[in-house]
């Protein structure tokens, strides 16, 4: 009778702690909030209250972060195969057609002020100083852009100490195989290395090193036209510190432009020290359509780890455009048609990808990992989210649609708890070790009627693919 007795009690609190699990579990899941975003909230909340709340409020947010994020890893150094590369030098003399070679900045200056299409400028190995912005504004044409280059990646170095760089106003214009690093002071009046606006359609800019600048590549339109069809491909953009601004921080800030493609690129440390404290990866709104992030590595903390304040990986819509810089004037829909695609993620305080006011959206074969979520949001959202792995959730916010097939995601419930399964499938993803500890997971549902594009590190798909952005991760190591 009494073995009786405990097995009816035991039961009874069996049933208890599993409807208080329950309750927690419901909660969880519909409140939406991931563990590294209700952390530092509570710390908020508490603090200027009496010790006792501060010392609870700091607890539960140090609790919280190591749950979902685990002990803070060593800076990220490896060597890989996206991002700026060396490139082999492709010597110009000065007598072949349209090369005009030039070894200080007032050359420079005066060679864009008059090229023609088709003109190759290339720069002298030097270090090069400006301290105004550099206009191109003459038009190159289809088939003979103009051209601004170093023989080979790094010889040309160009410091900037002004606001804004190159002023590209004028279509066809490429930039590749520089350095460019902003040196000013103040971190706010070193805005952007590139400002792409108005008529400066089929800009290119490939193989550059950019670093300490607020917005990398700023483009916008002006009075009435807008810069499409824009490509930024293989650059690495980064920041040595946290910049300390009250002006937004975002490598590649893309407003109110249509058909850009923004690929294998590596994109890291865009931490934002002042004003709100959230930053960008890159994003794209203003009511743009048909634009592509796809290939990238986005690391929202490298080489700079743990400081306050919310970092978003990539966005179609950011933190959404005033009427007045909207394409249409209206931003029914910050973005229409575009594409996220085999890029990965990793390391950021907040969502992985974001998609606000995001039409016909496409989230194809990324992997996530240490991030927050992919998160669809607000009832002008909807988006195809396919193939990806992701070391967090996968959900919709304020009314998005989200038609989710073959995903490997995380539940928010095993994230309080402190369970990360996704992290599991690799060696080491603290040093960005992403060798598979088991045969990569593949994906379940695949239409075989998609076209087999590449990886992220340019590898074609097998017919039946991984889950995620990669095949094989050593193959985006050099």
């Amino acid at each position: 009778m009494r073995k009786l007795r405990y097995a009816f009690l035991a039961a009874i609190l069996a049933a208890i702690l599993a409807a208080g699990f329950g309750v927690f579990a419901w909660t969880v899941e519909h409140l939406g909030v991931t563990p590294r975003a209700l952390g530092p909230y509570l710390e908020r909340r508490a603090s200027g209250h009496n010790p006792v709340i501060v010392a609870i409020g700091d607890w539960l947010s140090r609790t919280l972060l190591w749950l979902d994020r685990g002990p803070p890893p060593p800076p990220v150094a490896i060597r890989l195969r996206l991002g700026a590369q060396p490139s082999s030098p492709q010597r110009l003399a000065a007598a072949d057609r349209g090369a005009v070679l030039v070894d200080g900045p007032e050359e420079l200056v005066a060679a864009m002020a008059k090229a023609r299409p088709g003109d190759t400028i290339t720069l002298l190995p030097g270090t090069y100083r400006f301290r105004r912005n550099i206009p191109a504004a003459r038009p190159g044409a289809d088939g003979a852009p103009i051209t601004v280059r170093a023989e080979q990646h790094g010889m040309a170095r160009l410091e900037f100490a002004m606001s804004e760089g190159f002023h590209v106003s004028a279509p066809y214009w490429v930039f590749e195989n520089l350095h460019i690093r902003g040196v000013c002071r103040a971190h706010a009046d070193c805005e952007h290395a590139f400002h792409v606006v108005g008529k400066a359609r089929h800009f290119i800019a490939r193989n550059n090193t950019i670093l300490d600048f607020n917005a990398h590549f700023k483009v916008n339109g002006h009075g009435g036209d807008f810069p499409d069809r824009g490509i930024i491909e293989g650059n690495t953009l980064t920041n040595s510190a946290i910049r300390q601004t009250h002006n937004p921080v975002t490598p590649v800030d893309v407003v109110a432009a249509s058909d850009w493609v923004v690929r294998g690129n590596l994109i890291s440390d865009f931490i934002k020290g002042s004003g709100d404290r959230v930053s960008y990866g890159g994003f794209f709104k203003g009511a743009g359509s048909g634009n592509r992030f796809e290939r990238n590595v986005v690391l929202c903390e490298s080489a700079l780890r743990g400081a306050p304040g919310q970092r978003v990986g990539l966005s179609l819509g950011g933190g959404g455009t005033g009427q007045a810089f909207c394409r249409d004037r209206r931003c029914i829909t910050e973005q229409d048609g575009s594409v996220i695609q085999a890029n990965l993620i990793a390391f950021c305080s907040d969502d992985g990808i974001y998609l606000n006011r995001a039409a016909t959206s496409q989230v194809l074969h990324n992997t996530l990992l240490d991030t927050g979520s992919i998160v669809v949001r607000f009832p002008a959202s909807s988006a195809d989210v396919e193939g990806n792995l992701v070391d967090g959730a996968i959900r919709s916010r304020d009314g998005g649609l989200v038609r989710a097939s073959g995903n490997r995601d995380t539940s928010l419930t095993r994230l309080f708890l402190g369970g990360h399964p996704v992290r599991e499938l690799f060696e080491d993803v603290g040093t960005l070790d992403l060798e598979w500890r088991a045969d990569a997971p593949p994906r379940v549902q695949h239409a075989g009627g998609q076209p087999r594009i590449p990886d992220l590190c340019g590898v074609e798909r097998p017919a039946r693919p991984a889950l995620g952005a990669f095949e094989n991760f050593t193959h985006c190591l050099r």
